[in-house]
């Protein structure tokens, strides 16, 4: 239903007369606000921090195209008796992308299918898509409307760790908890997100945003104990702008966490007041904090309430040729595939740095600890530490090559999809081709 109401509430502002024309300042870097304009604070956003260099991040009204073939050697395959399988893998992924904008409306429209191929253990092969939608309408002067969606369908490791990715993430208030590393796994992941803001004046902004989020594994029997989840949340905030560079506010969050068939629900209610320093141009740190209640509901056992302390920090960083994200918080989230909602602490840190005109590294690093609101469940949950490093060469105007190592140690005792194979390792290459063309040139 909720999903149903983003979407028609697009068409609507879509349908709506002409009103005044004016540059989205809201889709720009927080640099480039003006001295009355002002920015969506990160706590609050539904778009997490770009990894971007600056230099990425201004080409607009393009067709974007290609096709990237790879290798990869993974340990993370599971046999359907419970056994670790080793294999190499040879996959082929097409993809195209349309990123047009004007002076109201900024929209792209991105596809991806592919194919992978294991050398001995061929049952394990898989056809992926990944589709993304994304829209950004100027509904008036200072209103802004976003709109999100991507329907993923995969069984990599590497949609958990993307070393070198260049696209806005999730907010750290509204994302999915990923830190569950499954199995090689076929798995469809669905996320949509909805905000509006506006500027009642010089220097005060209220907004209003929904998410939901769901990943349903297609055959059970190859992640035995981990479960289906889904996510709704809608959100609700006030900021106020103390000058040009300091923000301070507060916001409402409610969620609605399911896990199934197991049928345990959990419902939040959060209040958080939240403060943004953009300390240069292109140096931002955000701060949150405040309180979560819970109510847990399964079948056949009393619901179980109680309160939790929740915040976080965020620190983003782009430059012409480094970039990077930093973020830790504690809060009630959806398990990730656990049987019920969690208290989950999380350390994340993402860099890309620009090494020479045509070499480029990224480079990521998690943790995650995910202990089970309710201790009645069987297990107390587990964490998950992960890394990955690449190094991406490109080869004049439309080839690259790059080379990546993952690793993943996981404890979760009581699940045997992970408890079978703790210890992750993927390292790969690819090769790439890509174009872009300009759109109305």
């Amino acid at each position: 239903m909720q999903t149903m109401l983003i979407w028609v509430g697009l068409v609507l502002l879509l349908a709506a007369g002409p009103l005044q024309s004016q540059v989205d300042s809201g889709a720009l870097p927080a640099a480039v606000a003006t001295d009355t304009d002002m920015v969506t604070p990160s706590p609050v956003n539904i778009e997490g921090a770009s990894l971007a260099f600056a230099a990425e991040t201004d080409r607009t009204n393009y067709l974007w195209g290609g096709v990237t073939f790879a290798s990869a050697y993974d340990n993370s395959l599971l046999s359907s008796t419970g056994t670790a399988l080793s294999d190499v893998s040879y996959s082929v992924r097409p993809s195209i992308a349309i990123d047009e904008s004007g002076t109201r409306l900024h929209w792209n429209l991105s596809y991806s299918p592919g194919f992978t191929f294991y050398q001995r253990n061929r049952s394990f092969n898989e056809s992926d898509h990944d589709l993304a939608v994304d829209f950004r309408y100027r509904v008036a002067p200072h209103a802004t409307f976003i709109l999100r969606n991507s329907l993923t369908k995969t069984s990599a490791l590497s949609y958990h760790l993307d070393p070198n990715p260049i696209g806005p993430g999730a907010g750290i208030l509204q994302g999915p908890n990923e830190s569950v590393i499954s199995p090689v796994a076929d798995a469809i992941s669905v996320n949509t997100a909805g905000q509006i803001t506006y500027q009642f004046s010089r220097d005060e902004m209220i907004g209003a945003s929904g998410t939901e989020t769901a990943r349903r594994y297609l055959h059970q029997s190859q992640v035995f104990g981990l479960y289906n989840s889904s996510t709704r949340g809608t959100m609700g905030f006030y900021a106020h702008r103390l000058s040009g560079r300091h923000y301070i506010g507060a916001t409402y969050q409610f969620q609605q966490l399911l896990s199934y068939p197991n049928g345990t629900e959990t419902q939040t209610h959060g209040v958080f007041a939240f403060y943004t320093l953009y300390v240069n141009p292109m140096l931002s740190l955000a701060l949150f904090g405040g309180p979560q209640h819970f109510e847990l509901s399964r079948p056949g056992v009393p619901d179980k309430l109680g309160w939790s302390p929740a915040g976080g920090v965020t620190l983003g960083w782009q430059r012409l040729r480094n970039s990077g994200d930093f973020s830790v918080a504690y809060l009630v989230s959806d398990g990730g595939g656990l049987q019920s909602a969690v208290l989950a602490t999380s350390a994340n840190l993402s860099i890309r740095r620009q090494l020479t005109r045509d070499l480029t590294m990224g480079l990521v690093g998690n943790y995650s600890n995910n202990s089970l609101v309710d201790r009645r469940f069987p297990g107390d949950g587990g964490h998950t530490v992960s890394g990955s490093l690449s190094l991406q060469r490109t080869m004049g105007e439309h080839f690259s090559v790059q080379l990546g190592y993952t690793r993943a140690h996981q404890s979760y005792s009581d699940i045997p999809a992970i408890s079978s194979v703790p210890h992750r390792n993927r390292a790969w290459v690819s090769v790439s081709y890509n174009f872009h063309r300009p759109l109305g040139r």
